[in-house]
C-alpha cells in the first residue's frame, strides 16, 4: 500500500518531469531536413525536450510566420527572410545567425548520365528538368541563375517541372518523373549512405552564395538551449558532414 508521503513524492516526480520537459516548434527549409533531424535527435536525447520540425519552402514559411503561425524558430534557406523578420521586429533581437552555406548540384539517378561539365543541359537529351520554384525557394533561384548564365533559361523553360520546395524537387527526380534536376548537395550526401546516379557540382561562381540563416521567434528557455546546441562544435561538424559549407 502506498503511504500518503510516498504518493506525494511520486506525484511530485511526475509533475516535475512534466514541467521540466518542454517542446519547440521549428519551421525548417526542406534542404536542411536530414541534417536537422539528426541534430534534433541528439538534442532530445541530451535535454529530454521535444523538437517538432515542420518542413517547407522558405518563402511559404515566411508568409506563415507573418500571418501568426505558431513557430518558435525558423531555419531558412536564405538571408533575405530572416533579415526581414529581424527588421520587422518579429524575430528576437540578436538571435539571427548563419548556420550553413548551401551547395547546388545537378543530379540524375542514372549513372554516367551527367558529366563534369553538365553537357546534357545543352544537348537537351531529356524530357523534364526539375527545379524548385525560384520565387519561393532559394535553391530554385540559384538554379535559375545557373541556367541564365549558361544561356539556357529560355531554351529549357518549357521542359521544367517546378517543385514548391527543394524536397519536392528532389522527389521529382528520384521518382523518375524528371530525368534530372537541380537539388541540394545535402540531399545526396547523407552520412553512411552511398550516393546513387551521377551529378554535376555546380561551380559557385554561377550562382549567388546560398547563405542560410536562422532566427528565434519566441523567447523560451528551450529555445535558448537549442540555440546554444545548434551552434556548438558538435552540431557544426554534423552540418558539415551533410554536405554544407560553414560560415
Amino acid at each position: 500500500m502506498i503511504k500518503p508521503i510516498q504518493a506525494c513524492l511520486i506525484l511530485g516526480i511526475f509533475c516535475f518531469s512534466q514541467v521540466s520537459a518542454d517542446e519547440i516548434r521549428i519551421a525548417v527549409a526542406s534542404n536542411f531536413a536530414e541534417a536537422i533531424k539528426a541534430i534534433a535527435q541528439q538534442f532530445e536525447q541530451q535535454s529530454g525536450h521535444r523538437v517538432i520540425l515542420i518542413f517547407g519552402s522558405t518563402g511559404k514559411h515566411y508568409a506563415q510566420i507573418k500571418n501568426g503561425a505558431p513557430f518558435d524558430a525558423f531555419f531558412a534557406a536564405d538571408t533575405k527572410r530572416p533579415k526581414l523578420l529581424d527588421e520587422e521586429g518579429i524575430a528576437l533581437v540578436d538571435s539571427r545567425f548563419t548556420y550553413a552555406i548551401g551547395k547546388l548540384v545537378l543530379w540524375s539517378p542514372k549513372s554516367e548520365y551527367i558529366d563534369s561539365d553538365a553537357v546534357v543541359l545543352g544537348q537537351g537529351d531529356f524530357r523534364y528538368l526539375a527545379i524548385a520554384n525560384p520565387k519561393l525557394a532559394p535553391y530554385g533561384k540559384a538554379a535559375q541563375q545557373v541556367l541564365q548564365k549558361k544561356g539556357l533559361w529560355g531554351k529549357l523553360r518549357s521542359r521544367m517541372v517546378r517543385g514548391e520546395n527543394i524536397g519536392q524537387t528532389f522527389q521529382f527526380v528520384k521518382s523518375g518523373n524528371a530525368q534530372l534536376g537541380f537539388v541540394a548537395a545535402s540531399q545526396l550526401r547523407l552520412p553512411g549512405k552511398k550516393m546513387i546516379g551521377s551529378l554535376w557540382e555546380v561551380p559557385q561562381s554561377l550562382y549567388e552564395p546560398i547563405e542560410q540563416q536562422a532566427v528565434l521567434l519566441k523567447e523560451s528557455k528551450i529555445g535558448r538551449e537549442f540555440w546554444r546546441f545548434i551552434q556548438s562544435p558538435k552540431s557544426k561538424e554534423l552540418i558539415h558532414r551533410f554536405g554544407y559549407g560553414l560560415p
